[in-house]
């Protein structure tokens, strides 16, 4: 199994991962670590996959899954439910608990303490950036912004990340500096086209808020077909996940 490891100055308790494609058993265009189970791949192979990955990282628990819709709900992670929660971030301040998300392009964003005593998992794409779900999981967090480390997952990068004029519109109306996250595309058939940096605009609103320490980011997951699943690039695909987690007190320096 292929992972991506945060390379952030988090406590070492703080665990945190994101998936690429490689090590599972799906196949044809979810082939083969899809974590997906709402994408149409056989659900064994995706029950298979998630078992293989909580065995493989030696997770405390299994992931807090989540209905993700493209807004701003955040999910106590703590908080037993009887169905799967709508929301597109979940925040934990217990050890144990395993907050996750799912992406095929949208940006993943991860959050910890400097003190390692919560964490987050943000999903992250343009609808979300812009109706403030990175806003909503630092509140939910109820910590100084400018004690937090963010890192950023594998996303569509800006060379292949193309929209409308009103997606742009909707940044740079209420932020004008969020400009310099577009430039035009050569591909103007249909209208006026923008390549767009998901990773530039999550930036400019983890500022905004007070947390300067960002990391990560730069994977592109249109550009590299072996390592990630596309949305864009591919339509039917499976679906990435990105972890983090408190590791148990009883565990700590193992």
């Amino acid at each position: 199994m292929e992972l991506i490891t945060p390379d952030w100055p988090a406590p070492d308790w703080v665990r945190a991962c994101s998936t690429t494609r490689v090590g599972g058993v799906s196949r044809g265009p979810f082939a083969s670590l899809n974590l997906g189970d709402h994408v149409g791949d056989d659900p064994g192979h995706v029950a298979r996959n998630r078992d293989l990955l909580c065995s493989n990282l030696g997770l405390p628990a299994a992931p807090m899954w989540l209905r993700q819709v493209h807004g701003c709900e955040v999910a106590r992670a703590e908080c037993p439910v009887a169905a799967i929660p709508e929301a597109d971030a979940a925040v934990a301040t217990s050890p144990g608990v395993v907050c996750a998300v799912m992406t095929a392009d949208c940006l993943p964003l991860l959050l910890c303490d400097e003190q390692g005593t919560r964490v987050a998992a943000v999903h992250a794409g343009w609808r979300g950036l812009a109706g403030g779900v990175l806003e909503r999981a630092v509140a939910a967090m109820v910590v100084a912004p400018e004690r937090l480390l963010a890192w950023m997952g594998p996303a569509i990068g800006p060379d292949a990340f193309e929209v409308g004029s009103e997606v742009r519109s909707t940044f740079v109306t209420e932020y004008p500096e969020t400009a310099a996250a577009f430039r035009p595309s050569r591909n103007q058939a249909r209208g006026e086209r923008w390549l767009t940096d998901l990773f530039e605009l999550a930036r400019f609103r983890l500022a905004r808020l007070g947390i300067g320490r960002v990391y990560g980011g730069g994977d592109c997951t249109f550009s590299q077909p072996r390592r990630f699943f596309s949305y864009r690039r591919d339509g039917t695909t499976g679906r990435l996940a990105s972890l983090i987690w408190l590791v148990p007190n009883d565990s700590h320096g193992s």
